[in-house]
């Protein structure tokens, strides 16, 4: 799954709801503070993929009458592209260890701030941490096609990409999540 820049906050969201419901985690600056926290190293590691993407595009841009000549599949080659430039750029492309590392930028912030406070391991703080990305990511697929779903299955019908759609979108998902209890 792939973080579209809106559900950010429903991420940073997730991670401070399964904090605030850890037994052994305190938060002492509250759990919203916990969210904008989270939502500011997510946004961040988020820019540094859009930045890494921008510069692949320059670069297929660059090669366009190459890549026509090759008849070479673009999608293709911004991947590989991508996943060449992505560790001087920063960006891991593997989620599970971009989870990883997000849960431990994360973790460092709160004890760094005091907005987190534990009486375990700081290995178990990580792991609540990731297991929120982890659960948020497994339910993206399922969730977006509930709200397609209900979107489709509406009498009037919404145009795809119109700003009417784009709403009914995020309100049906903010339903989903509720749903869920990662809201």
């Amino acid at each position: 799954m792939r973080l579209k820049p809106q559900q950010t906050g429903y991420v940073a969201t997730k991670i401070g709801i399964d904090l605030a419901n850890a037994s052994f985690i305190t938060l002492p600056k509250g759990k919203e503070a916990v969210v904008e926290a989270c939502k500011v190293i997510i946004d961040a590691n988020l820019a540094k993929e859009h930045a890494l993407d921008e510069k692949v595009h320059k670069i297929l841009d660059e090669n366009y009458d190459e890549i026509e000549f090759q008849h070479a599949d673009e999608r293709q080659l911004f991947f590989m592209i991508k996943k060449k430039m992505a560790a001087e750029s920063g960006v891991i492309m593997n989620y599970d260890d971009r989870y990883n590392d997000l849960a431990h930028l994360i973790l460092d912030e709160l004890y760094e701030n005091y907005l987190a406070e534990y009486t375990v391991n700081e290995n178990q703080v990580k792991n609540v941490i990731f297991k929120a990305f982890k659960a948020f990511s497994d339910a993206y697929d399922e969730i977006d096609d509930i709200v397609y779903a209900k979107i489709r299955g509406m009498e009037k019908e919404v145009t795809p990409g119109s700003q009417d759609y784009e709403l009914l979108y995020e309100k049906f998902y903010e339903e989903e999540l509720s749903k869920r209890g990662m809201l």
